[in-house]
């Protein structure tokens, strides 16, 4: 296989030698292990990486993937993984909304739409505003690592990346927010090895990731090499569902072997003081399902009552060895829509007292730690927040983890949006638009609803899929839609843009769903017998001295019982540390102070807190009004 750079240009070719979606969970040796903490059989790839960086295509270099093009390399720097390009000294930081980053410079229009059948040729592979980033990471593999399989993770990588690993070409990758995995068992061998990335800034995903932020690019999230257990556990799809007073549990894995998998699987699940209600065994497979495990007098999951299990799942080999353990946490509970269009969590009236999130971090832009994420977490809870929107791609796993263990709601979105193609200057016009009902564009945003459904399946706190943000209607996010529906029960979709396009109305969304519209329109909705239950996806737009008549949506609450709630915009500005050339000292950056033209300059400053997580006054009426909804 050979790396073509043309798939730059092609929306078509998107993922080339990954490996499927699956499941989130980790894997232990044994259940020693997981009680220790240890993972002897992954490798952390992260830390410091060689790099050059090509201001476009063609100033990339040659073979630099190749172990023996050891000049080629010579004038390589070092960069630090994970983290962005553009905050570490190369390129331009750029802060824009609804345009793209070429507006203005560069003429581009989505390829394959309105009859075209040749494409774009070089519209990124030829372009001289798409910077390339290349990284090299020379390691030993470690003596245990020997004779396994061998998978490589990149949890995510912006915008478009090619994988070598010793001069071999292994994959190509687009999906700036989900994890890319790659088999590279046949390219290691023992001692050292070689892998080598390329990123692009700019591809045809470019068109669909249209988010308002700053745009940068490079691997901006961890890398991991993990040798395979003589067993593996490729996939865990837990359904729990709620049958009165009792659970019942459907588990189905996927199991892997280099032979045919033999052995057994024991499966447990463990209340909250890690004591089991239930154990049974079954002869392992390449698929093991069990269906219906009762659970009885269970304790269901809420904000108010995060309560989980764990699902524990063993693995022996034919000789009775452990070889792979699994612990996943999991709850009980129920989502649907009741009389009156009213959202029930369990039953009784859900009350979504929301924001939406980006990740950020004034140090390192998306690139979060652990840390990072507990810290904004914690701001989340102190102040009454009890629902988020994974604006507008999915997050760290950690991320899910928390809300799982905190009982914050989620609204997990898939990366799609495509704002520069429809609405230009404030007015809908959609003759550009993708998706759309474009043919060249369906398999795309089907991957990356599947890879958002099969990463995050197992989450408790996800209440709704959203199949994106703000890219317009037609027949390909209708069939995003279609199979949400198709692949979970347990949950409701969203997505604003049928509001546009009302020919969509009962193929996408289970909500009305609505940005910044007034309570006066809302309270019309409401009142005209609608169809759907109605919730803010973004409101009170958080910029400046605002957040002012937040009384009055929060006051709908009392008159409909359709009304939902919502998702201000947003939980914190996208602002980053700089230092003052004239003082020294530190000052927040936003949009517009880094000599970028174009931008949307303070636009990246909406947040009810700063960008350092230092409360604005904002979240005094915010925490107020939340907490009077926390309980009911």
């Amino acid at each position: 296989m050979e790396a073509k750079l043309e798939w730059l240009d092609d929306p078509r070719v998107f993922r080339v030698g990954k490996l499927p979606a699956h499941s989130d969970h980790e894997i232990y040796r044994d259940k020693a292990d997981y009680k220790a903490g240890n993972q002897a059989d992954t490798l952390s790839l992260d830390g410091e990486w060689d790099f050059h960086y090509g201001a476009s295509p063609r100033e990339r270099t040659e073979q630099f993937y190749d172990p023996q093009a050891v000049a080629t390399r010579a004038e390589f720097n070092k960069i630090s993984v994970p983290g962005h390009i553009q905050l570490q000294g190369y390129g331009q930081i750029q802060y824009i909304n609804t345009l793209y980053p070429w507006d203005g410079q560069q003429y581009r229009r989505p390829p394959f739409i309105d009859g075209d059948t040749q494409g774009m040729p070089g519209i990124f592979s030829d372009a001289p505003d798409n910077p390339v980033g290349e990284y090299v990471k020379v390691f030993d593999l470690p003596t245990h690592f020997e004779d396994k399989r061998m998978h490589i993770t990149f949890d995510g990588v912006e915008q478009a990346m090619y994988l070598w690993v010793n001069g071999n070409f292994v994959g190509y990758s687009e999906d700036s927010f989900s994890r890319a995995e790659f088999d590279i068992t046949e390219q290691l061998h023992a001692g050292q090895n070689m892998i080598a990335v390329a990123v692009y800034k700019l591809s045809t995903a470019a068109f669909i990731e249209d988010q308002d932020m700053f745009r940068f690019s490079g691997i901006f999230r961890s890398v991991r090499l993990r040798a395979l257990p003589e067993i593996d556990v490729t996939d865990i799809a837990i359904k729990p569902t709620v049958h009165g007073r009792n659970g019942m549990v459907d588990v189905t894995l996927q199991l892997s072997a280099t032979t045919p998998v033999t052995g057994n699987v024991q499966i447990a699940i463990l209340d909250h003081n890690q004591q089991s209600l239930l154990e049974t065994k079954i002869s392992a497979a390449e698929q093991v399902r069990l269906a219906d495990l009762l659970v009885p007098d269970i304790a269901l999951w809420s904000h108010q009552q995060p309560n989980l299990y764990h699902l524990q799942v063993t693995v022996t080999n034919a000789v009775g060895d452990e070889v792979a353990f699994v612990n996943y946490p999991f709850g009980f509970r129920t989502i649907a829509i009741g009389a009156d269009n009213q959202l029930q969590l369990n039953g009784h009236r859900l009350y979504l007292n929301g924001v939406n999130r980006h990740e950020w971090s004034p140090e390192t832009g998306r690139a979060l730690n652990e840390a990072d994420m507990r810290q904004d977490m914690r701001v989340i809870q102190e102040n009454h927040i009890n629902a988020v929107r994974t604006s507008h791609y999915p997050n760290q796993v950690p991320w899910y983890f928390m809300a799982d263990e905190a009982g914050i709601y989620l609204m997990a979105e898939t990366n799609l949006e495509s704002h520069g193609t429809w609405q230009k200057m404030g007015q809908v016009e959609p003759s550009v638009n993708v998706p759309g009902s474009h043919v060249a564009w369906h398999d795309v945003v089907m991957d990356r609803a599947q890879s958002n459904y099969e990463q995050f399946k197992n989450h408790v706190s996800i209440l709704f899929w959203s199949l994106g943000n703000e890219s317009y209607a037609g027949d390909n996010i209708a069939d995003m839609n279609a199979y949400f529906k198709q692949v979970d029960s347990t949950r409701l979709t969203h997505y604003e843009g049928v509001f546009h396009n009302r020919e969509y109305d009962d193929q996408i969304s289970d909500v009305e769903s609505r940005m910044y519209a007034s309570p006066a329109d809302i309270r019309d909705y409401l009142t005209e017998h609608p169809k759907k239950p109605y919730l803010n996806c973004e409101f009170m737009h958080s910029m400046g001295n605002s957040v002012g008549g937040f009384d009055e949506y929060m006051a709908l609450y009392d008159e409909f019982p359709a009304y939902g709630g919502g998702f201000i915009w947003d939980f914190k500005d996208q602002a980053l540390w700089q230092d003052d050339p004239i003082t020294g000292q530190r000052f927040l950056a936003y949009g517009g102070d880094f000599n970028e033209r174009h931008s949307d300059y303070e636009f990246s400053g909406n947040g009810i807190v700063f960008a350092d997580r230092q409360l604005k006054p904002a979240m005094q009426e915010v925490k107020y009004f939340y907490e009077r909804y926390e309980n009911k």
